[in-house]
């Protein structure tokens, strides 16, 4: 169980610090693969880039409970062959994201249909280890039509009507943290929304951190640890971008903009601005130095919370 670290001798510990091309290596076509953050906020962004400059196809990917437009990304690149998630969305920017929704209508994408509840009883019972969790919401509604993995059944102790709600279990999820240090301890800024659910679900986590720091700095507040252990650690300042990372920058509006116009060009038939947007930011860039260097630090600035 993943839940507080503990004291672990100095000489015995070993670095999990990687490169973001040794983490992108963890992932085969049609492996599971889950994305932290939520909605606009502290998406591994890095990684998302990544899978689809390497053509990773197939993917299951599960995405936080309202996903946001990093899973549509995938999607629009032609990665995702599912998506477990209640929605995806981009808050004000795309009530329903453009890729998604096309996919979903072609039948391009499988959508394993759930709400919120459902989603984070998935995940308990992987990170329990159970065969599903018992949960009563959606009992009575079309979603065990919709989704057969959710089986309705009648509990043998005040004998009601429950959905038993299958695990979901990533081979890797990979999360955008605040603070990490070199042996997989991470530090979320805010509640990490529910990133901490996704790590204890997962077989591996890798984080992607803002900053780089010292395992005295992580156990000086421990408490403020929300992901023990990790599998690797990616340092990757602007992580997020263009999402927002808390108590670092907030979203990048134009940006995500200008992906949701592309993006809804694409859904209505003309391909032309969405191959122009990967291009210039998805797949031109190597790694995800030269996207920053796409962007500009003086836009990055802009985006500085405090500023």
């Amino acid at each position: 169980m993943r839940w507080y670290p503990a004291p672990v001798d100095s000489a015995t510990r070993s670095s999990v610090l990687i490169s973001e091309e040794e983490a992108l290596d963890l992932v085969e076509d049609g492996m599971t693969v889950a994305l932290g953050g939520f909605n606009t906020a502290a998406h591994p962004m890095p990684i998302v880039r990544g899978l689809i400059r390497r053509r990773r196809r197939d993917l299951r990917v599960i995405g936080a409970t309202i996903a946001g437009l990093d899973v549509d990304l995938l999607i629009a690149a032609g990665c995702a062959r599912e998506v477990v998630t209640s929605s995806v969305t981009g808050e004000a920017l795309a009530s329903i994201g453009p890729a998604f929704r096309g996919a979903a209508e072609r039948g391009e994408i499988r959508v394993w249909e759930s709400d919120e509840g459902i989603l984070y009883a998935g995940l308990r019972a992987a990170g329990q280890g159970l065969p599903f969790v018992p949960w009563k919401a959606g009992v009575g509604t079309s979603l065990p039509e919709l989704n057969p993995d959710l089986v309705v059944f009648r509990d043998p102790i005040d004998h009601q009507e429950l959905l038993a709600v299958p695990p979901l279990r990533p081979d890797v999820a990979f999360l955008h943290v605040g603070s990490a240090d070199r042996f997989g301890l991470g530090q979320h800024v805010g509640s990490g929304f529910g990133d901490r659910l996704l790590h204890r679900a997962a077989a591996k986590t890798v984080l992607t951190t803002e900053r780089l720091v010292s395992n005295e700095q992580i156990r000086a507040n421990p408490l403020a640890t929300s992901v023990p252990y990790a599998d690797g650690v990616v340092r990757a300042p602007w992580g997020a971008h263009p999402f927002s990372s808390p108590g670092f920058y907030l979203v990048d509006e134009a940006h995500l903009s200008q992906y949701v116009r592309s993006a809804e060009a694409a859904r209505k038939g003309d391909g032309a601005a969405l191959e122009e947007y990967l291009e210039r930011y998805v797949t031109g860039p190597a790694n995800h130095v030269e996207y920053l260097e796409a962007i500009g630090l003086g836009r990055l600035l802009e985006l500085e919370e405090w500023a």
